[in-house]
């Protein structure tokens, strides 16, 4: 059965509450760092068990209360995915190595799509009191208030952030550090996708940039930025839900000079 506004608008009002419950746990674990219990999955990669039990109750909470809807988490994996109507996709702690460091730029970050269509975005940086929140159709804000693209024309407009991770090569990374810096461009880099990819959004950036990132990341960042009034590149498209891909979103002026300074070849390791 196709969801209906109805069954939409009921999702976003449960995930606003929802996100804002599974941020006051993950502040709590924030607040006691000394006493976590921390694991490596890889270079740079860390996850913690505030991860791990902010993704649950989360995963419960959904479960409990749409238990027909399927869920894709970093940490706990796709749940019920094939056949679903809608799947709501994760990420308990977005910048976990900032967390770790006792810095503020993590996040919490819960997308709900149906198919390729992006149909809520919410993420909550509980440290730095920015709550964005975006409906299909229905506009992005940033603690309440309506937010828009910054009106930038070139790349002297402001700052692009740009991502990287271990599973793309150095080498691609400076790739595209020389383009944008080659053409005039900034960059900024913090440690959480989902973040950086909602300040373009709130016209904070001017754009947001990675080789490969993965869909618990972005997807509610970019369904934020397009409501906000930039252009996304189509992520779930190219199969991103499950593997992950290039990430392109820009103030629209700004996104085919952006894109091109993205390699197009496949990452390292997936």
């Amino acid at each position: 059965m196709a969801l209906t506004q109805q069954d939409i608008d009921d999702r976003f009002e449960f995930g606003k509450t929802l996100i804002a419950e599974a941020g006051a746990l993950a502040m709590t674990y924030f607040n006691s760092l000394d006493s976590l219990d921390i694991k490596s999955k890889g270079p740079q990669d860390f996850v913690s068990e505030a991860d791990y039990n902010t993704e649950v109750l989360i995963k419960d909470a959904i479960k409990a209360r749409f238990p027909e809807d399927a869920f894709f988490g970093e940490e706990t994996g796709p749940t019920g995915i094939d056949g679903a109507e809608g799947i709501w996709v994760v990420d308990p702690i977005d910048g976990t190595q900032p967390f770790l460091m006792g810095m503020m730029s993590w996040c919490v970050s819960i997308a709900f799509i149906s198919g390729e269509d992006m149909l809520i975005g919410l993420v909550f940086s509980p440290a730095g009191n920015e709550f964005f929140a975006a409906q299909k159709g229905k506009g992005a804000t940033l603690n309440g208030k309506t937010i828009h693209v910054r009106e930038a024309k070139t790349l002297d407009d402001g700052i692009v952030s740009v991502g990287y991770s271990t599973r793309t090569s150095p080498a691609d990374l400076i790739s595209m550090m020389t383009g944008l810096l080659e053409s005039g461009g900034m960059y900024h880099r913090n440690g959480s996708g989902a973040l950086g990819v909602c300040y373009v959004g709130s016209g904070a950036l001017i754009g947001y940039i990675e080789h490969h990132i993965n869909a618990w990341d972005c997807l509610a960042g970019l369904l934020i930025v397009q409501e906000a009034g930039g252009r996304t590149n189509d992520f779930i498209r190219d199969n991103g839900l499950h593997h992950g891909g290039n990430i392109i979103a820009a103030v629209p002026a700004l996104y085919d000079q952006l894109k091109s300074f993205v390699p197009s070849n496949p990452p390292l390791t997936r």
